[in-house]
């Protein structure tokens, strides 16, 4: 069966953005869709999302599909460095993917408390690229919270396919963004394709942008 994880953004919750929307399109074609309530949204704690997630795929292979928003991106990647080199999934799609965060996401100490272990902890691409062959990342032009260095980081280190949208903000309900067609595409894409139910412009940033 086909699988696919959504992993939410720092408060978040699996009501928020555009999940819902994603899981009934994604749902529609055959995909059995898991948006899981991730322990103290308001204060993730990375060893705590990482085992929620592990707990709840199980085996993985490649009909095992993820995707994340913003710091539910780290925790799949997190996730994927404790698999096993043998052990592959089909794609993961990551949405305002970040390693470091601009000042106006951190307004406090407390926020920055929270934040530091999950941006001073590096990751292992080497290790997470042997588990997937296939990443997409997903950017937009004025996200407040994360910065254009990150897409340069994230290409550099996945060479995903890049996607940059314009006027997007951090892809959150707040922002009027409350469906995401590119994910579902693009999950579809890895899946050699299925059917969407409408018809969507994603304001692509041709120029900047690789799309398949």
């Amino acid at each position: 069966m086909k699988r696919v994880f959504i992993i939410h953004r720092w408060e978040g919750t699996p009501l928020s953005d555009w999940y819902s929307w994603v899981k009934e399109q994604l749902e529609n074609n055959d995909f059995k869709v898991f948006i899981p309530p991730m322990p103290d949204t308001q204060m993730p704690d990375m060893d705590k999302w990482i085992l929620t997630l592990k707990n709840l795929v199980g085996v993985v292979d490649k009909t095992t599909f993820f995707v994340g928003h913003s710091i539910g991106c780290q925790t799949i990647l997190r996730y994927l460095e404790t698999l096993k080199f043998d052990e592959k999934v089909g794609g993961v799609i990551l949405v305002a993917p970040w390693l470091s965060l601009r000042k106006e996401a951190l307004p406090d100490d407390e926020s920055k408390r929270i934040a530091k272990p999950w941006i001073d902890k590096k990751l292992n691409f080497d290790k997470i690229k042997c588990c997937c062959d296939n990443f997409t990342t997903i950017f937009s032009t004025d996200d407040p919270f994360v910065g254009p260095d990150q897409s340069v980081i994230f290409e550099k280190e996945l060479n995903p396919n890049l996607v940059i949208l314009k006027n997007k903000g951090h892809f959150t309900d707040e922002e009027g963004v409350k469906k995401l067609p590119i994910v579902f595409k693009q999950l579809l894409f890895y899946d050699e394709w299925g059917s969407c139910d409408e018809e969507y412009d994603d304001n692509l940033e041709y120029g900047s942008t690789k799309y398949l």
